[in-house]
């Protein structure tokens, strides 16, 4: 099949007193063997933390964790030695190499923090950990680049053959392969594609999509079409 649709509302769930996450696939208490990862993408979270509260200090080894803050701030600290607060439109990537710890809470008192945590596996273990962000690059139509393996000329450099793209589709345009107006969404053969709907409302072979939605696609999808203004994050991995 050319896609396979991830309903927002058939994502795990975890939900504590200071915590509210959507897992895109299996991940703490989440486990369902269908959903165990795609490609190189083995962590979609779409996490909400309320104010002053956040994730304790804990450790990460092997793997390139990307966080894209959608709404207020999170203050991040890890064994590298950085301290600071990753804001709106902002962009995170902690590359854990060897190992690293971190934390990441909510440092407003007032404003719970919206964010999205992905994980994506390297092609090689070990490695020196390192930690970088960056803002966001604007992006309408066509899809702008935020993370890549090491020749892919993006901002932020990943450890697999992997691109990680941004856009922001307006209403009345379609996202696919066509040559014709709209956002062009290039598959190339052999490759795995996953597509996030950030925002917005759409639709794909008569299904309706809407924000935490994921599209799965082999081989050449079908046109999304965007019914209001929208935001998607396009993951183009090696097999």
């Amino acid at each position: 099949m050319p896609i396979l649709i991830h309903e927002n509302m058939s994502r795990g769930r975890t939900r504590t007193g200071w915590l509210d996450a959507f897992h895109s696939f299996s991940f703490g208490g989440f486990h369902d063997p269908a959903r165990m990862g795609f490609g190189r993408l083995r962590v979609l979270n779409e996490d909400r933390i309320v104010p002053g509260a956040g994730f304790p200090t804990h450790d990460h080894a092997d793997i390139d964790i990307l966080t894209l803050v959608l709404s207020s701030r999170v203050r991040h600290a890890d064994s590298l030695g950085n301290r600071f607060e990753i804001g709106p439109g902002e962009l995170q990537l902690m590359r854990a190499g060897l190992g690293v710890t971190h934390s990441e809470s909510t440092p407003s008192p007032d404003d719970p923090v919206h964010l999205l945590q992905i994980w994506l596996i390297p092609d090689r273990t070990g490695g020196t950990p390192s930690c970088r962000r960056i803002a966001r690059p604007e992006a309408r139509t066509e899809p702008v680049l935020l993370a890549a393996g090491s020749h892919g000329g993006a901002p932020l450099d990943l450890g697999s053959d992997s691109r990680v793209l941004f856009a922001r589709p307006a209403a009345g345009t379609e996202t696919g392969t066509g040559t014709g107006t709209g956002t062009r969404l290039e598959v190339a053969p052999g490759r795995k594609v996953f597509v996030h709907l950030v925002e917005g409302l759409a639709a794909i072979e008569d299904e309706r999509l809407v924000a935490g939605d994921g599209l799965q696609l082999a081989d050449t999808p079908p046109p999304l079409t965007w019914r209001t203004d929208g935001a998607i994050l396009i993951f183009d991995m090696a097999p």
